[in-house]
């Protein structure tokens, strides 16, 4: 039997919308109101997600992911073309924070797609 949306584990359907910056219930709605801000309910499906705190994993997350992509970049890259420092100093910084605002929203969205797909209580409801 082909796996679909509907047959697929909800779970990492969540995930696959919240990467995207959807509503990881329908994958319609838009999950954040600004660039990390997340909506309280879904504008299309209304389901909350006001309540969910991802606290301290989307920036680990982000580390890992930025961390293990740019070292091997420029272990790679500086054995290869012999730059001088300063173009160095400027490039991979630059690049570190690029890849990190780029990552960031992602990895947040992993987070509370995690936490509403498994209904863990990592969140601030009474």
């Amino acid at each position: 039997m082909p796996v679909t949306a509907s047959t697929a584990n909800p779970v990492w359907t969540a995930i696959r919308r919240a990467l995207m910056g959807k509503c990881p219930k329908c994958g319609k709605g838009s999950l954040y109101k600004a660039y990390l801000k997340q909506v309280d309910h879904c504008a299309v499906c209304g389901e909350a997600y006001r309540h969910i705190r991802a606290d301290d994993g989307p920036p680990w997350l982000t580390i890992l992911v930025v961390g293990h992509i740019i070292v091997p970049l420029i272990f790679v890259i500086d054995g290869w073309a012999l730059c001088p420092v300063w173009v160095a100093m400027l490039v991979w910084p630059a690049a570190t924070a690029v890849l990190a605002v780029a990552v960031l929203p992602r990895a947040k969205g992993v987070f509370l797609a995690l936490i509403w797909a498994t209904r863990s209580p990592g969140s601030e409801r009474g």
